[in-house]
């Protein structure tokens, strides 16, 4: 990271940033430019899930490459000047990389799908057979993510 000033080290506010936003913008490999994608998600124990139909080119990238970069924002404001090179943005983000496996297995995607629903606010969770089974369950175990931010935070 070249601003070392706004990097945050701190455990306590990477993890708030990862279980407090609401969109991860995954990066796929394609053939010659990467095929970006925002997933609503939800966070647990180093791991993004996400939940996607059985079928298309996300999926059909994963299968071909399951190396992934990602970036998550948290918050952000545009800081206004009467000066127009002082605009500045005060933001929080995490960018990461890591492997998405798909997961299948009903019990597995049910499981996936509590974690997306508690980071999104509802834990008593009832799903129907047959919307589960028209899913898939995304897990993308991080390897390593940089957490950057600007402007004061309180």
């Amino acid at each position: 990271m070249r601003r070392l000033d706004k990097q945050i080290n701190d455990d306590k506010i990477i993890n708030e940033i990862l279980s407090k936003s609401n969109i991860c913008r995954i990066a796929l490999h394609d053939d010659v430019y990467p095929y970006v994608v925002p997933l609503n998600y939800g966070y647990h124990k180093n791991s993004l899930y996400f939940h996607c139909a059985l079928t298309g080119k996300k999926i059909d990238l994963i299968k071909k490459n399951n190396k992934v970069s990602f970036v998550i924002e948290q918050g952000h404001k545009v800081i206004k000047s009467d000066i127009s090179c002082n605009w500045t943005t005060k933001y929080r983000s995490i960018f990461g990389q890591g492997m998405i496996d798909i997961i299948t297995d009903h019990q597995k995607k049910k499981e996936g799908l509590d974690i997306i629903m508690q980071h999104h606010g509802k834990n008593d969770n009832f799903y129907n057979k047959s919307i589960v089974d028209k899913i898939l369950i995304l897990k993308l175990s991080i390897k390593s993510m940089t957490a950057k931010q600007s402007g004061e935070w309180i």
